[in-house]
């Protein structure tokens, strides 16, 4: 296997990261909006036990659960000083996708900070 086909087990983690959070998030918030969740403990009890019973949401687990299986693949091929930034492709990924997708806010601020995220990861990637 080439150095370049290893990147895959990296972005395959990444994207199931991300997948995983997004996800959740959605039916976090579609459950939410169903069942006028409100502060008392018997309303969250039962709202937390159809969040871990949801398929959707379940999937979220099992990809986080791929996604450590893909990054101990890729730790066997790249040192962990090396790869470990790329890593926070995710924080790109999640903060656009979420405003795309659940129109969260996206300011000026957000944009020069996840800027800055990629700049990172090209400079602390780079060997």
């Amino acid at each position: 296997m080439t150095k370049a086909f290893s990147y895959i087990y990296v972005f395959f983690t990444i994207g199931l990261t991300v997948y995983g959070q997004l996800v959740i998030k959605w039916r976090v918030d579609r459950l939410a909006a169903l069942k006028g969740v409100d502060a008392q403990w018997a309303s969250r009890w039962i709202f937390y036990r159809e969040l871990l019973l949801d398929p959707l949401v379940l999937s979220g687990f099992v990809a986080a659960f791929v996604a450590a299986l893909s990054w101990m693949a890729a730790l066997t091929k790249f040192p962990l000083n090396h790869i470990y930034p790329m890593t926070s492709l995710s924080f790109v990924l999640i903060g656009c996708l979420s405003w795309q997708l659940f129109g969260e806010t996206m300011t000026i601020n957000k944009i020069l900070g996840l800027a800055l995220v990629v700049i990172g990861i090209v400079v602390g990637s780079y060997k």
